[in-house]
C-alpha cells in the first residue's frame, strides 16, 4: 500500500519528535521539556500531558495505524506485534520489546464467533499526573485512565 504525503509527513514529525525526547537538549542554561521542564505539545490538540505520554501515544497510534493496514490486506488483524512487523511504518524493533521507556506495553488478540480483534496497553511503571494508563482496541479509540488501568470503559483521548 502507497503510503500518502500527509501519512509520511506526520510519521516523520513523530520521528522527529521521539529523536528530541532521546536526545534532550541544554538551551540558556535551562533543561529542555524532555528533560524535566513543563511539556510543550507537539501538535494542536495534543492530548499528551508529559514527553511520556506523547511517546507512548505515538507508539500506539502507530500500531493501530498498522493493524488498519494489515487488516486490509489480509482480511483479519495481526495476532502478535511480531506478526504486525513489517506493516506500515511498525517495524520488528518496535516488535521485540514490551518496555517502552517509562511504560509498558501489552497487545492481546481476541477471537470470538462473531469478531476478530486486539487489545493493545500501555500502563505505566508509575501512575501519576503525567503517566496516565492507556487503552485501544480495532476501533481505533484509545482511552486514557489516571486512577487505574485503562479499559474500554476508561474516557476517550481527544
Amino acid at each position: 500500500m502507497k503510503i500518502t504525503r500527509k501519512q509520511w509527513f506526520c510519521l516523520m514529525i513523530l520521528a522527529i519528535g521521539m529523536l528530541v525526547v532521546s536526545a534532550p537538549l541544554r538551551v540558556s542554561g535551562q533543561a529542555s521539556p524532555a528533560a524535566g521542564g513543563v511539556y510543550q505539545p507537539k501538535f494542536p490538540g495534543d492530548p499528551a500531558r508529559s514527553e511520556s505520554e506523547a511517546q507512548a501515544l505515538g507508539y500506539m497510534r502507530v500500531v493501530l495505524r498498522a493493524q488498519h493496514l494489515f487488516e486490509k490486506r489480509h482480511g483479519k488483524y495481526a495476532d502478535s506485534l511480531t506478526t504486525l512487523a513489517g506493516t506500515g511504518s511498525f517495524t520488528k524493533r518496535m516488535a521485540s520489546t514490551k518496555d517502552r521507556g517509562d511504560y509498558t506495553a501489552s497487545f492481546h488478540s481476541h477471537k470470538g464467533k462473531e469478531d476478530e480483534g486486539f487489545v493493545l496497553t500501555m500502563t505505566p511503571k508509575q501512575m501519576d499526573a503525567d503517566h496516565r494508563s492507556f487503552y485501544a482496541e480495532e476501533d481505533g479509540a484509545i482511552h486514557a485512565d489516571d486512577q487505574k488501568p485503562a479499559d474500554a470503559d476508561s474516557p476517550k483521548v481527544k
